[in-house]
Parts: C-alpha cells; sequence; structure tokens
C-alpha cells in the first residue's frame, strides 16, 4: 500500500477481465449507451497499446461510436502518475480519442464526466 495525503491506496490490480466497483459502474452506463444506440459496441480491456519496450498501457474500455469512431475511456477514482503519463503518451501515439473517466458527486449533478486527453 501507499500513503498519499492521509490516504491509503492499493498497490496492484485485479485479476485480468475483473472490473472493480468504478469499472463496473461504467460498464452499467456504456450498456444503458448501447441500448439506447448512442454507442455501437464496448469491450472492457479489450486493447493493449504498446508504448515503448516493456511499456504498455492496458485502457479500461475500447468503446465505438455510431459513426465507427473509436474511443479509448480508463475509469479512474484516483490517478497515480505513471496512469496520467501512459494515457497521454497513448494519445500522442495511437490515433484514437482517449478519456480519463470520473464519476462525479451527486452534489456536482451526478453521472460520469468523462475528461479527453
Amino acid at each position: 500500500m501507499i500513503r498519499n495525503q492521509n490516504k491509503f491506496f492499493a498497490l496492484g490490480r485485479l485479476k485480468t477481465g475483473e472490473m472493480n466497483q468504478g469499472e463496473k459502474k461504467y460498464a452499467e452506463y456504456l450498456d444503458l449507451l448501447l441500448h439506447l444506440k448512442q454507442i455501437a459496441w464496448y469491450r472492457f480491456e479489450g486493447i493493449k497499446f504498446r508504448l515503448a519496450d516493456n511499456t504498455f498501457f492496458s485502457p479500461d474500455f475500447a468503446v465505438m461510436m455510431p459513426n465507427g469512431e473509436m474511443q479509448i475511456r480508463d475509469v479512474k477514482g484516483y490517478m497515480m502518475e505513471d496512469a496520467n503519463v501512459k494515457i497521454k503518451m497513448a494519445a500522442e501515439i495511437y490515433p484514437f480519442r482517449f478519456f480519463i473517466v470520473k464519476k462525479q458527486a451527486k452534489k456536482d449533478g451526478g453521472g460520469w464526466k468523462e475528461i479527453e486527453i
């Protein structure tokens, strides 16, 4: 575990293919968008980007829009510096739109905030 501003964060990741609570909630939101035909397709951990030798970025969701545009969306509750650097590097290298997705507090209207990189 690491300590940051009196908060503790677990190091490591769940097993490949296993969603954390935020990812599960966002997948439910994507299911709704799929049903409403606002997106054409999505996949959890479906793409892995090579950034350099032995350096990869595995975003949470690949999303295809109805017009065929591919978007890469990474759900974050808290973002470590290496994740921030990796998503920015991937956005510079690959021809997709990259977004960091954060759950908004109910006092801020709820829902999801998608920040394009």
